[in-house]
């Protein structure tokens, strides 16, 4: 009785250690739809940036990592509504752009369609 409570106990422990690896290894969709009001939204290519930038918190320090934060920091008045994308995303887009790397969209219609 005790081997199998052990057992069982083992099993657990080692489900949750597994999906908590699997967890800090998730690098998120590898698409996101970001709303950008009137503008149109916002197709973000996730995965694409992990090899350009490779530090998530270059991005993720304004917002966690979880699925849905950015625009739940927008709800709940964390984040004002351009902070993220006018701010990050264009300094860091501009600034590749000035050194001659290959950079992503500089203007608004670049990132937002209708």
């Amino acid at each position: 009785m005790m081997m199998n409570k052990s057992m069982m106990l083992f099993c657990l422990v080692l489900l949750i250690l597994s999906s908590a690896i699997v967890f800090a290894q998730s690098k998120g969709k590898e698409e996101i739809i970001l709303q950008g009001g009137k503008m149109g939204n916002i197709t973000f290519p996730h995965h694409m940036h992990h090899g350009v930038v490779n530090d998530c918190m270059v991005c993720h320090k304004d917002f966690s990592r979880e699925p849905g934060s950015l625009q739940g920091a927008k709800d709940k008045g964390a984040l004002k509504k351009k902070q993220v994308m006018n701010g990050t995303c264009l300094k860091c887009h501009k600034d590749r752009k000035k050194t001659g790397e290959k950079y992503g969209p500089v203007s608004c219609s670049g990132c937002h369609i209708k």
